[in-house]
């Protein structure tokens, strides 16, 4: 694993220069009610999305040294995905962590991260994150707070938190080329921290009947697609748990007037890649992985290399042939990436393996997990 490492370090010199020498010519993150591109209007829109962001010591040590030892810079952390991520009209990530102040930043089992993430992900290209998580309370209201005002100051939206009932009760909607799309998220637990008294409404839990609500809710606002993000599962296991399949196959039956309520699921917390699956019709990502963390441990205490694998997924939404219709996902694909925790970096594993490092093996790994639910015939394919 260690050389494997070392050979993925140095193919990454190479990988951010590219990335470094095309920034310029992606876009900006987008914003909700913005103008749609003509481009975008005529071929539909595509979506990113990636794993949990989980920023331990080692990881906040090397953002410090990233700027120079004052203060944190996440962007090199994130720059050799930066290009897929930026060229898609609506890249989503997952802020596991909430965001702690004056250098007051913890690791595991109580997380705090430094705010200037919310820097690295808007630089990187990412419109929103989900925000729900089983430490969305580790510092309790407060987390809440600073965490979305970061997000804020960087242009970065999100849900599945909320710092007041009118916030909670308001549909995140992005644009994504010509579409609205909802963005809602919920987790299964909040890492054994209560609701802040009298603030039911802080952190969103994972229902049933409160996620078709809430689609339903997002499509009278206007959405034209509504993407749900789900931390959920159990950790370490490659394949989904019986209450990922039970809620997968409850949501995507959900309809009204004919029409899926969701259009979208994307999972996070395993700390392993998941698969991909198609259920009832529409794509459901059980795991993403973890896109940042330091080195893993599983629940035997043993390191474990896969807590530093993951996926990126994207899909290609194609507008509707008549007025109410659904946007169908007519291209779905997954890039395997992994953060190399020698060199602090997350690593496009298909560019890496095409500027020669040793990387073929961890790649086809992903590859068969996420294609282990049959996905393939379905059409999910590998992409760059």
């Amino acid at each position: 694993m260690i050389a494997r490492r070392r050979q993925v370090a140095l193919a990454l010199t190479a990988l951010l220069a590219a990335g470094a020498a095309c920034q310029a010519r992606h876009h900006q993150p987008s914003t909700a009610g913005g103008p749609a591109p003509a481009q975008s209007a005529a071929r539909g829109f595509t979506l990113v999305a990636s794993g949990d962001v989980l920023p331990h010591s080692t990881v906040i040590d090397r953002a410090r040294f990233d700027a120079g030892g004052t203060g944190y810079d996440f962007r090199p952390m994130l720059q050799g995905v930066e290009p897929v991520v930026s060229r898609a009209d609506l890249a989503l990530c997952h802020m596991e962590t909430v965001y702690g102040a004056n250098g007051d930043y913890t690791d595991h089992p109580v997380f705090k991260s430094p705010p200037e993430i919310a820097q690295g992900l808007a630089a990187t290209g990412y419109d929103g994150c989900s925000t729900a998580s089983e430490h969305s309370l580790d510092d309790g209201a407060d987390g809440v707070r600073r965490t979305l005002d970061a997000l804020d100051r960087a242009g970065v939206r999100h849900t599945g938190s909320a710092r007041t009932e009118a916030e909670a009760r308001t549909v995140t909607i992005l644009r994504a080329g010509p579409a609205k799309v909802a963005h809602l998220a919920y987790t299964f637990d909040t890492g054994g921290h209560p609701l802040p008294q009298g603030q039911p409404w802080a952190v969103n839990l994972m229902n049933e009947n409160s996620i078709i609500t809430d689609a339903r809710a997002a499509r009278r606002a206007g959405a034209d697609v509504v993407v749900v993000s789900l931390h959920w599962g159990t950790e370490w296991q490659d394949a989904p748990d019986r209450q990922q399949l039970a809620l997968s196959q409850q949501l995507t039956a959900s309809r009204t007037g004919g029409r899926p309520d969701v259009d979208l699921i994307l999972g996070t917390h395993a700390h392993v890649p998941q698969a991909y699956e198609k259920v009832n019709g529409t794509w459901v990502v059980y795991g993403m992985g973890d896109q940042i963390a330091g080195e893993m441990a599983d629940n035997a205490g043993a390191q474990d290399p896969r807590g530093n694998e993951s996926t990126l997924g994207r899909f290609t939404f194609t507008r509707p042939a008549r007025p109410g219709g659904r946007w169908e996902v007519t291209k779905a694909e997954f890039i395997p990436q992994m953060f190399d925790v020698d060199a602090g970096r997350v690593v496009n594993l298909n560019q890496a393996l095409a500027q020669g490092a040793e990387v073929k093996a961890v790649r086809d790994a992903i590859r068969d997990v996420v294609l282990s639910r049959g996905a393939a015939k379905d059409g999910l394919a590998m992409g760059q």
